[in-house]
């Protein structure tokens, strides 16, 4: 079992949590909290369990055991719609309808907030318009989301998740096709969402480098448990890198934000206790 210090009474959490696919387990037993208006990322090798924690987080995947806590009652208990209104969630590689544009996709977004009838609300245009700019998508409105690239696929669906205008958002790989001009902007988006409109956000990353730049906090995951979980400063050392991806590093600050960055050295051939550690050592001090 798995903690860390975060108060779970608020905001997204798990208690016990066990998740698996058919008979085989992935996560057994897992505590999680995350922090309220803040930005977390979650990182870990591939097979880790992140983006199937995700799924539970969103309520897309009921545990086998445990449970998932929003302000501190089990999102089981929520109708679907509720739930939506609450929280998004982008998942990995999702699909549209054929001749889908951009504008009818974001449009989805707004499905948790329409009435019984389906009258379309001066919020919900406003909330479609604000999540076209804030992804760079309004020149784009009008195309169909199968003539577009991967990236601009990839901003189009995100704009869709900000015009659900949920407290919390889950993203799985958010930057997944991106270019990097295009990765710093989503990031920037993510950013402001939860500075400026203290939105929660909980995001898997590949880039241990943008997870340290960015997030608030870190959750870093090894074969369904969390090895360790807190700030970037705390979290991002060489001894926790090497547990979690048999890979040793150099820690040094970042010359501009001053933010942990992490330069790898080469793969571990084997990992034991006497070995760990005696490389890549933090020239990082918290």
């Amino acid at each position: 079992m798995a903690s860390h210090d975060v108060p779970s009474d608020k905001g997204l959490a798990t208690r016990a949590l066990s998740l698996a696919y058919g008979r085989t387990s992935i996560i057994d037993g897992l505590d999680a909290a995350f922090p309220t208006g803040a930005f977390s990322a979650l990182i870990g090798p591939n097979g880790s369990g992140k983006s199937t924690l995700l799924r539970a987080l969103g309520g897309l995947l009921s545990p086998s055991a445990g449970d998932v806590l929003l302000d501190g009652a089990s999102i089981s208990r929520l109708p679907a719609k509720e739930m939506a209104r609450q929280v998004g969630m982008l998942p990995q590689g999702p699909v549209a309808p054929e001749g889908l544009t951009v504008e009818a996709l974001v449009r989805q977004g707004r499905y948790p907030h329409r009435t019984l009838f389906g009258f379309w609300s001066e919020r919900d245009r406003d909330a479609c318009e604000d999540a076209l700019r804030l992804t760079g998508m309004e020149e784009l409105r009008e195309r169909p989301l199968d003539s577009l690239s991967g990236g601009q696929r990839q901003r189009a669906w995100l704009a869709m998740a900000l015009a659900q205008e949920t407290g919390t958002l889950l993203l799985d790989e958010p930057t997944t096709f991106l270019d990097l001009a295009h990765q710093i902007d989503v990031m920037e988006v993510i950013t402001d969402l939860v500075r400026a409109r203290g939105k929660t956000v909980i995001a898997v990353l590949h880039d241990l480098n943008q997870a340290a730049r960015y997030a608030d906090h870190i959750v870093m995951m090894k074969q369904g448990r969390i090895i360790a979980a807190g700030r970037p400063t705390r979290i991002m050392s060489a001894d926790n890198i090497e547990q979690v991806f048999g890979v040793r590093t150099h820690i040094v600050a970042d010359p501009v934000t001053g933010t942990p960055m992490c330069v790898p050295l080469r793969r571990c051939r084997k990992q034991s206790p006497s070995s760990a550690g005696r490389e890549g050592r933090s020239a990082l001090s918290e």
